[in-house]
């Protein structure tokens, strides 16, 4: 069944589309993660245009994340008064993201751009999310017990000027490095098409400390939020998100995300941050092809708009 996308000016399977977000939807689930780094790598790879699929996955990331944020407000599993501060950092990195992304598809290197982002982007993170997973499943074969750090001790960021007491978080601390950390989210995320949460979340814990029943909560609060103001943004400067390919992604990717829950209950914690780890490495490795290896066509022809210059 084929659907004409109005936006990508393509026509794509219908089944082709949803499968696409079911299989997102279950590697979300399983590894519990948004899967917006993985999505719309597979779009640009499934011949969306880069410019598209970056700015139609944020409204299927905005849909993933309202049920989970919902579900953790009722449990009071959010701090309101941080994640407003992760907000207000991550709404000013989205509009510098979306400038920035404006600024590129003017020059014609946006494609370039996103291609070498999630190279660097995601061959880095995927191989310091493999060698935390090695260690941990090295250290619990060997029964070396984990080094805990001691009470009392801090990282550098609290020492920070304008701190301010977290009363649910039970912290106190600078507002700096969370607008900071809230603000590079907003960016990648915004040039990217990806929620962020697989660094946001890591980031709270170990340069934050913020307490793991608080964590999770925040980081979707966060990423509805700032992904819900990229998705306006992309739509009214650049008009590149098509509702019906986020649509379309986000019927699959609700069943699937349920399934993916159920099977991640067989494996552990450290095999699965080793499962995505590789995961993310392979979609790296995927972007340096498609920027080492010479096109196909190397020439392109384009209808250019009033006032447009090549």
């Amino acid at each position: 069944m084929q659907i004409y996308l109005p936006i990508a000016e393509m026509s794509v399977n219908l089944f082709f589309l949803v499968g696409i977000g079911a299989a997102i939807g279950f590697l979300s689930g399983l590894f519990g993660v948004g899967g917006g780094f993985l999505l719309t790598p597979l779009l640009i790879f499934s011949g969306v245009p880069a410019p598209v699929a970056v700015s139609s996955v944020t409204g299927q990331v905005v849909a993933a994340s309202t049920s989970g944020a919902l579900s953790y407000w009722r449990r009071g599993g959010i701090d309101l008064q941080l994640a407003g501060f992760l907000v207000l950092g991550g709404v000013v990195g989205s509009f510098v993201g979306v400038w920035i992304f404006s600024l590129l598809r003017q020059v014609g290197q946006l494609d370039l751009a996103i291609s070498m982002g999630y190279l660097i982007f995601l061959g880095f993170i995927g191989t310091v999310m493999l060698i935390e997973a090695i260690r941990t499943l090295i250290r619990n074969r060997s029964g070396a017990a984990r080094t805990r750090r001691k009470p009392g001790q801090h990282t550098w960021f609290q020492g920070l000027p304008l701190r301010m007491r977290f009363k649910q978080s039970r912290l106190y601390l600078s507002v700096i490095p969370i607008i900071a950390i809230g603000a590079v989210i907003g960016v990648i995320g915004s040039l990217l098409g990806i929620g962020g949460g697989f660094i946001l979340v890591p980031a709270l814990v170990y340069l934050l400390r913020i307490p793991a029943s608080i964590v999770v909560g925040t980081s979707l609060l966060h990423v509805l939020a700032v992904m819900a103001v990229t998705c306006v943004l992309h739509a009214v400067q650049s008009q590149s998100v098509d509702a019906l390919l986020a649509f379309s992604l986000m019927v699959g990717s609700v069943a699937g995300a349920q399934f993916g829950a159920s099977a991640g209950q067989f494996l552990r914690g450290d095999q699965l941050r080793a499962l995505l780890a590789l995961l993310v490495l392979g979609v790296a490795a995927r972007f340096g092809a498609s920027v080492l290896i010479d096109p196909a066509d190397p020439f392109s022809m384009a209808v250019l708009r009033f006032g447009e210059t090549i």
